[in-house]
This record gives C-alpha cells, sequence and structure tokens, in this order.
C-alpha cells in the first residue's frame, strides 16, 4: 500500500496541518473581528478546493447528488461553521496551546457519536485511547 492510499498517512497530514491552522489563526485574528477572520478563512478554503477538485479531474456536477447527501452535507458544512466560529472566538480569547487541545474533544464525542448514531463498537483498545485523550484535554482546561 502506498501512502496516499493509506488512511493514517492523511490523518497524520491532517493533524499536521490542523496544527498550522491554530497558529496562522492565531497570529491571523490579531485586531480582527473573530467572525470575519472565519468567513475570510471560509471563502479561502472554497478557492484551495475548488482549484484542487478542477486540477485533479474530480469536478462533477453536484446537482446530481441524492438529496439524503445533499442534507448530511449540509447539516455537516453548518456544524463545520458554527465549530469555526466557537474556535476562533476562543483562539481570539485564549492561548492557541490551550484552546487546541480542548477543541480536540472533539475526538472524544465524534468516539460518543459513532456509537450512538453509527453502531460503530470500538475496541477495548480504542476505547482506552478515548480516554487517555479525555483525560489529557480535562488536565489541560483545570485552571491551575
Amino acid at each position: 500500500m502506498t501512502p496516499l492510499n493509506n488512511w493514517f498517512f492523511w490523518a497524520v497530514l491532517s493533524a499536521v496541518f490542523a496544527a498550522f491552522t491554530a497558529i496562522f489563526a492565531k497570529i491571523g485574528i490579531r485586531g480582527v473581528d473573530s467572525d470575519l477572520a472565519t468567513l475570510i478563512r471560509t471563502v479561502i478554503i472554497a478557492f484551495v478546493l475548488s482549484g484542487f477538485i478542477w486540477l485533479t479531474g474530480k469536478w462533477s456536477n453536484p446537482f446530481v447528488l441524492p438529496a439524503k447527501t445533499w442534507l448530511f452535507l449540509s447539516l455537516s458544512g453548518i456544524a463545520t461553521g458554527i465549530s469555526w466560529v466557537c474556535y476562533f472566538r476562543a483562539l481570539q480569547m485564549g492561548d492557541a496551546s490551550k484552546v487546541a487541545p480542548v477543541d480536540k474533544f472533539s475526538v472524544v464525542l465524534v468516539a460518543l457519536f459513532a456509537v450512538a448514531f453509527l453502531g460503530e463498537r470500538p475496541s477495548i483498545k480504542e476505547w482506552l485511547g478515548i480516554a487517555l485523550v479525555a483525560s489529557g484535554v480535562l488536565v489541560l482546561a483545570i485552571k491551575r
């Protein structure tokens, strides 16, 4: 299996770029309304992804997608937008080294929601990892 076909490769890249996102966002929102900063970021993301999809030949007519796909992609987009607004506000008020780990509590919530809504069944080892992430978030969130 090549790295380009390996989920772990892409997950690690996602983590690396998410880390850069926090640092660049913290620097970029100085003196700027966090909601405006979120909008600017979203527009840039739309341009970058549009170019990527076009250059890789993956563009297709989105209007032929099933209604269920549109519904859940729309719900995902709404949740993402709300998450970003909250994240940028938190970054504007707090240290990136504190905000980012708390934001990653989403790892725990994803696991719980995947069990509840998708019928997934994490192994004991996976539950242990999820518990460690939750513990780490609590340790970082507790005021000193």
